[in-house]
């Protein structure tokens, strides 16, 4: 099975994996740098903690990651920088522990779809919102906030780039919060050339991309067809079809549980 994600993130869904029997490989495709207009970030940091904000949306664990680095900038933990006055919004498990390992509880997380639609579905409407994202987010969510009342900030935290990222910009993610950090390695790591030998001798069984960007840089090794394509999401999916990749499967939840039950249906359809 193939994973492209960066080891920090891999180790929970190489676990689960190989205790289902499969033998994991991790190729990481994408990684993420800091913003590079800081400035920006800054102003909107400022202003979160200043207590300008209603709600503060937060649509992935590697937000968190970059808002705790401005925290720490300042001397703060972000428990401290984001006023107790201010409602969070996450989307998704891995975002949820995240802000919950700097302190912070989320007061609204979709409880079906774990994506920007599904956040739109339970979204109240209305007031201000600080909306940090990756510098190739979709505007869907930001337009979709704005549609239902709500005044939005959107501004860049981090940037997603092909790994490796520059190390003197690299942000660093730490391992993913309930990850069991202290396990050792359950992976098997490959460039990209040791990947399209391992797709050519027909040895990868299937692959998994959690978003868009990870798919476009797939679709470079990827030929359709070479092996079985499991996403996470809606927009993975889509990205996938408009690259003419098949998917085999689609995870229902963005969680290890999730994505071995989407592989082990992909590999054994009914």
């Amino acid at each position: 099975m193939l994973i492209t994600r960066s080891p920090e993130r891999a180790q929970p869904l190489a676990a689960a994996l190989q205790e289902a029997g499969a033998t994991p490989l991790l190729l990481p495709l994408i990684d993420f740098e800091r913003a590079p207009d800081q400035h920006a970030l800054d102003v909107a940091c400022d202003a979160l903690s200043a207590g300008a904000y209603g709600w503060l949306v937060v649509s992935s664990a590697t937000t968190v990651h970059a808002l705790a680095g401005k925290a720490r900038e300042r001397g703060l933990t972000l428990h401290r920088l984001v006023p107790a006055g201010t409602r969070i919004a996450a989307i998704g498990p891995a975002t949820r522990r995240q802000l919950e390992s700097e302190g912070l509880r989320a007061d609204l997380v979709p409880a079906g779809g774990q994506s920007a639609a599904g956040l739109l579905e339970v979204w109240p409407g209305g007031g201000t919102v600080l909306l940090p994202q990756a510098d190739i987010a979709a505007p869907f969510l930001a337009e979709g906030l704005s549609a239902a009342g709500s005044t939005v900030t959107a501004v860049t935290a981090y940037s997603t780039v092909e790994y490796p990222a520059a190390a003197e910009r690299r942000l660093a993610v730490g391992t993913e919060a309930g990850a069991g950090g202290d396990a050792p390695p359950s992976y098997v790591l490959l460039t990209p050339e040791g990947a399209r030998a391992e797709l050519a001798a027909g040895r990868i069984d299937a692959a998994l991309a959690a978003s868009p960007s990870a798919v476009r840089r797939l679709a470079e090794l990827l030929p359709d067809g070479a092996c079985r394509l499991v996403v996470i999401g809606r927009s993975t999916a889509e990205q996938a079809a408009a690259l003419d990749l098949r998917v085999a499967g689609v995870a229902a939840e963005p969680t290890p549980a999730g994505l071995v039950a989407a592989v082990a249906r992909a590999l054994n359809p009914p």
